[in-house]
């Protein structure tokens, strides 16, 4: 009942005129006067910002803000995969045959990659799901020192990937908007990072147009809270031990640990 009531009141919502409006109210010259109230009420940390609040332009400038040069270094040594963004870590594990586990939903990397050869390559692998909040910063970073051998969009209209989402959606993280990007190691050891958008502002911008990319490089960003779900090959990596659900995670901090085998 709850589900269903849940997916009724999103579809009545998730329309593409009210998803324009809010873009093009966040957008507007007037929208700057939210900012104060914004950062106050999400309690979005100003220490870290490249410049002045009142320098923004606008709600969205505010939302893709970029950070002082230093705010988010790169941790840990060479073997270590990165966090990509600054999110809540929502869930991780194994790959169950090519089932992952979210909120009790299982959802088929087949169909959230739609590619044969990549869904093969991470059967029984592990998973990382991480979600950014709308105060969150939205940037998003190469979790490791990599080259893009593909990238792809996919899926349409968008869901909220929040927690309700999540739990009562209609599978937001296989169906909503995303952008799908392969990175090969020098060793061989290949890394899937799916940029999943948002509900209304579904808008997921890449920034980066060399495919050689160095570990906590900018990539893209997000014009709102959204989810990145990080792909692992089986007995490549090893999750850290101090990852736990429900806890936040930076740029540049280390989330797993490349293991010692012959690739």
């Amino acid at each position: 009942m709850r589900k269903h009531l849940y997916r009724s009141i999103i579809s009545l919502l998730n329309s593409k005129w009210i998803g324009k409006c809010i873009q093009r109210a966040s957008r507007s010259s007037v929208s700057r006067r939210l900012i104060p109230a914004f950062v106050k009420v999400l309690k979005v940390p100003t220490d870290e910002l490249n410049k002045n609040i009142k320098e923004f332009t606008s709600l969205e400038d505010f939302f893709v803000r970029k950070l002082k040069s230093g705010a988010r270094p790169v941790k840990g040594g060479k073997k270590e995969i990165v966090s990509p963004v600054d999110a809540k870590v929502e869930q991780f594990g194994e790959i169950k045959g090519e089932a992952i586990n979210i909120k009790g939903i299982s959802y088929s990397i087949g169909n959230l990659l739609e590619n044969k050869e990549m869904m093969e390559r991470f059967q029984e692998g592990l998973f990382i799901v991480l979600y950014l909040s709308p105060h969150d910063y939205h940037r998003i970073h190469s979790p490791a020192d990599a080259v893009v051998t593909k990238q792809y969009e996919l899926g349409g209209k968008s869901t909220p990937v929040n927690k309700w989402g999540l739990a009562l959606g209609n599978s937001p993280i296989s169906t909503n908007y995303r952008i799908v990007t392969e990175l090969k190691q020098d060793d061989g050891m290949h890394i899937a990072l799916i940029k999943v958008g948002a509900m209304w502002v579904n808008t997921i911008q890449l920034s980066h147009s060399s495919s050689h990319l160095k570990k906590g490089e900018e990539v893209g960003f997000f014009n709102f809270g959204s989810t990145v779900v990080l792909l692992f090959e089986k007995r490549k990596v090893s999750l850290k031990e101090k990852l736990k659900r429900e806890s936040f995670i930076k740029v540049g901090e280390p989330l797993a640990n490349k293991r010692n085998v012959k690739f």
